[in-house]
C-alpha cells in the first residue's frame, strides 16, 4: 500500500520536494509550539484569576459582617465571575485545535486589549453611592458572568482568545447573535464600570468595545476563509444585537 497522500504530490503528480517536507515539518513544529504556549498563557493568567477570585470568595462568606441581601449577591457575583473562570479553563484545556489564525500583529493586540483591559477598572477608586447603586452593579456583574459561563459552555471546544477557526459553532445563542460571548461579558464589564463610575471608568469601557468590535472583525475574516456557509449564517443572524432588541428600538410606523 503505497505511503503517499495528496498532500505529499504535485499537482502534475510527481512527489514533493525533501525540502519541501522539511518546510513543512517546520510548520508543523511552530504551529504545535505556539498553541503550546498559547494554551499555557491562558490557563496560567486565568488560574492565577481564579485563584484570587476564590481567596475573595472565602474572605466574603467568612467576614463577620451581617448576612443582608446586598451580602448574598455580592457572593453570588463572585461564584457567578469563579463559574465562568473555570470553564474558560475547562474549553482552553481540551479546545480543538486551531485550522488557521489570523495574520499579522494587530488582530492579536486588539483581541488581548478586548479581553485584559478591563482590568484597569479594578485599579480605579470604588465609587461613593448608595447601596441601591453598588447593589444594581452587583446584579449586572451576577447576570453577565452566568450568561457569559453559559455561552461558553456552547462554545465549548472551539474557545480562543485570538482570532482562529476551529469549528463553526452556529446553534444555541449563537443562532440569535453571531458573537452572543462578547455582548454577555459586556453585560459584566459595565458592571463593573457601575461599581467604579467615573470618567476614566467610562473611557476605558468605550475603548475596550472598540477594541472588542475590531476583534469580531478579525474573527469573521478568519471563519468566512474557513468556512465557506459562514456567509450565509452572517447574513442572517446579527452581530451583536439580538433581532428582538433591535426591532423594539425602531419607531412605530404611523
Amino acid at each position: 500500500m503505497s505511503t503517499l497522500n495528496r498532500a505529499d504530490l504535485h499537482p502534475d503528480g510527481s512527489t514533493l520536494a525533501p525540502h519541501a517536507e522539511s518546510h513543512s515539518r517546520r510548520d508543523d513544529i511552530r504551529s504545535a509550539i505556539s498553541e503550546l504556549c498559547g494554551r499555557g498563557a491562558i490557563l496560567a493568567f486565568f488560574a492565577f484569576v481564579a485563584q484570587s477570585k476564590m481567596l475573595e470568595l472565602w474572605l466574603l462568606i467568612t467576614s463577620s459582617d451581617q448576612l443582608d441581601t446586598a451580602k448574598y449577591v455580592d457572593v453570588g457575583a463572585n461564584l457567578a465571575s469563579l463559574a465562568f473562570l473555570i470553564v474558560v479553563l475547562g474549553a482552553t484545556i481540551f479546545r480543538l485545535k486551531s485550522t488557521q489564525s489570523a495574520d499579522g500583529w494587530e488582530p492579536r493586540y486588539s483581541a488581548f486589549m478586548g479581553t485584559f483591559l478591563t482590568l484597569a477598572l479594578v485599579a480605579l477608586s470604588p465609587v461613593e453611592a448608595g447601596p441601591a447603586w453598588r447593589l444594581t452593579a452587583i446584579i449586572i456583574i451576577t447576570v453577565g458572568g452566568l450568561l457569559s459561563a453559559l455561552v461558553l459552555i456552547w462554545l465549548g471546544r472551539s474557545f480562543s482568545i485570538t482570532p482562529q477557526a476551529r469549528a463553526l459553532v452556529t446553534r444555541g445563542p449563537y443562532a440569535v447573535v453571531r458573537h452572543p460571548l462578547y455582548l454577555c461579558e459586556e453585560i459584566t464589564v459595565i458592571g463593573v464600570m457601575l461599581l467604579h463610575f467615573s470618567l476614566a471608568a467610562v473611557l476605558i469601557v468605550v475603548v475596550q468595545w472598540i477594541f472588542q468590535l475590531r476583534r469580531m472583525s478579525n474573527e469573521e475574516r478568519v471563519l468566512r476563509s474557513v468556512f465557506p456557509e459562514y456567509a450565509g449564517y452572517a447574513a442572517r443572524t446579527p452581530k451583536v444585537i439580538p433581532n428582538i432588541l433591535f426591532a423594539a428600538a425602531q419607531p412605530a410606523p404611523e
